[in-house]
């Protein structure tokens, strides 16, 4: 049964490719909403039609043009107290996909978002990739301009956590030779197609991975898992030092305020705590 709550948002994730992966519940939203955004309504429908639910009448498509404007159609039904689902195409909404606004927007008129969690490229990509998963960051799409890739790709150079993106097939030999200069020796993976029939995973470091694409076509819905940096980042100590200071100024002790720069910064936990010493002296 779906949740009784009267007026509400409910963020519904919808298969990546595999129909089995919708939830009972998911189905269930699906199936008794009020009123279901979605970003392309003939894309629903077939999945509508796959679980023998009704869409008529039910379906609006809210995506990245007008999800602005959706967003007062959406507060404007739940304040009358139905209910109303977002989708994405596939997977989770908000994620690279429209819904951030939308959601922002009815949390902040004090409405009630709530959701219908399930399949996710990024987490299923993850999960298969063999590769740290204890910290990572979501960059999304990569930039198309090369500049801008340069820079983001500066920016990964001392970056210890798992990093995700998303990469249209067109683009990912071009990315991944271009990944291959800065970190060749970094592991990487490469999922294809995730849950559907030709679903494929690729794994290995940079080089090895882009000298694979680069002798074969590409298609499909790519997710790239790539490994952080094993080198610690340069430690500024003036920087750990402020941070020290005003984590002993709020009230910290001064064994937690060494661990928590330590834990920020990578210093030494037992340096932290002679500096903080020192600087607890000066408060």
């Amino acid at each position: 049964m779906t949740d009784l709550t009267a007026g509400q948002l409910v963020i519904v994730a919808t298969p990546l490719g595999n129909l089995g992966d919708l939830s009972p519940r998911a189905l269930d939203f699906l199936a008794t909403a009020d009123a279901v955004f979605c970003e392309d309504t003939r894309h629903s429908r077939t999945l509508f039609s796959a679980n023998n639910i009704s869409p008529v009448s039910r379906l609006f498509s809210l995506h990245e043009h007008n999800e602005v404007e959706q967003s007062d159609e959406v507060i404007a039904r739940i304040s009358r107290g139905e209910t109303v689902v977002l989708i994405s195409d596939a997977g989770t909404p908000g994620i690279s996909d429209p819904g951030t606004r939308v959601v922002a927007a009815v949390a902040q008129a004090g409405l009630t978002v709530t959701t219908a969690p399930g399949p996710s490229a990024v987490i299923a990509a993850l999960s298969v990739a063999g590769i740290n998963t204890e910290r990572f960051i979501m960059e999304g799409f990569l930039p198309r301009k090369a500049g801008e890739r340069a820079s983001w790709f500066a920016s990964w150079a001392n970056e210890r956590r798992t990093i995700v993106f998303y990469e249209s097939p067109q683009r990912l030999q071009n990315s991944m030779s271009e990944l291959a200069e800065h970190f060749p020796h970094r592991q990487v993976c490469v999922a294809r197609e995730l849950t559907k029939l030709h679903e494929e995973i690729i794994r290995g470091s940079v080089l090895e991975v882009a000298t694979q694409l680069a002798q074969r076509e590409i298609l499909g819905e790519i997710v790239v898992v790539i490994a952080g940096s094993d080198e610690a980042p340069p430690v500024d100590e003036e920087t750990v030092r402020v941070c020290l200071r005003e984590r002993l100024a709020a009230g910290d002790s001064t064994k937690d305020a060494a661990t928590y720069a330590s834990e920020l910064y990578g210093v030494s936990n037992r340096v932290a705590y002679e500096w903080a010493l020192v600087i607890r002296k000066t408060l």
